[in-house]
């Protein structure tokens, strides 16, 4: 299934697809680059992001194809990817957060948090309020937030973020996901008045490479066993797609996404306390410090947390 837009639709836009070396977001990052968007893709490895980066070259033959390297369990390289990007590139149409990892066992990080909520929602928390002033320049514009239903199993435990009570894997997942979701409806809140768009969305259970991710040697077998189940990676990047290119969409914000359409979230996500929470500890966490998104403070040094 493909979105209802006309070729070349995306002529002159610029494009920020994270995690895109593989599953939906390489399926994103090539559908809009078909489509004429200049795509820069975000990857850890730069081997596997170059060969990346030729093939969407060779399939979409749209020579606008580039990446910027960081590892989204690093704020500094997040940081550091933001400002690379804003020195290269002056203005960001659509930024799609889709990186994402799930961590069969804790990780501790130095940030005081355990690594899933610091992949799944520090991460893209920290580069989107980094790059806002980009994307409002470039108003009309877009930001796509993949959550996923897992969402509706989360709780937010402040006082736990680093999960030391309790941890399960699945249960860390939900949470990042939940936050995925209260930091798109707070950012709506907070630009009001702007005319950038901010949805989130659920792109279906699709046997991509996250399953792979610290399961030793069982991970191959499993994402080849949820492949009997599961949607392809280009059936489940149709609703990003959908929302970061199509007229349909335009004008539409505030949504979590289900299959094009918009749907309820859980209940617990439309707690505009907790949202507000949430985004006032990811400032602290990322050093970020906004009023109406003007910088008042963004030091070097990252606040490590507990």
């Amino acid at each position: 299934m493909n979105p209802t837009i006309s070729k070349n639709q995306m002529v002159g836009k610029v494009c920020l697809v994270t995690g895109a070396t593989s599953g939906i977001g390489k399926v994103t990052a090539t559908a809009l680059a078909a489509e004429g968007a200049e795509v820069i893709i975000t990857g850890r490895n730069r081997e596997k992001t170059e060969v990346t980066i030729q093939q969407i070259k060779s399939q979409t033959r749209n020579e606008d194809i580039h990446y910027l390297l960081a590892d989204f369990s690093d704020l500094g390289q997040v940081r550091e990817l933001a400002s690379n990007y804003m020195e290269r590139y002056s203005r960001l149409d659509v930024l799609v957060n889709n990186a994402g990892s799930f961590f069969n066992t804790r990780k501790e990080t130095q940030y005081g948090v355990e690594m899933t909520f610091l992949v799944n929602h520090l991460a893209p928390f920290l580069l989107t309020n980094s790059l806002i002033e980009t994307i409002q320049d470039s108003a009309p514009a877009r930001i796509i937030n993949v959550s996923s239903d897992a969402h509706s199993y989360g709780n937010m435990n402040f006082d736990d973020l680093g999960f030391r009570r309790g941890y399960v894997g699945m249960k860390a997942y939900a949470r990042s996901k939940l936050a995925n979701i209260l930091f798109t409806y707070e950012m709506v809140r907070r630009m009001a008045d702007s005319s950038v768009l901010v949805n989130a969305l659920h792109p279906g259970h699709v046997a991509t490479d996250i399953w792979s991710t610290d399961f030793s040697f069982i991970g191959p077998a499993l994402k080849k066993v949820m492949g009997l189940f599961a949607l392809t990676p280009e059936e489940g990047a149709d609703n990003t797609i959908y929302l970061a290119s199509s007229p349909e969409a335009a004008g539409v914000t505030g949504k979590y996404f289900v299959k094009r359409e918009p749907e309820q979230s859980s209940p617990l996500s439309y707690d505009e306390d907790l949202a507000k929470r949430l985004w006032e500890i990811s400032e602290e966490i990322t050093s970020i410090r906004r009023t109406n998104f003007g910088i008042l403070q963004q030091p070097t040094t990252l606040h490590s947390g507990d």
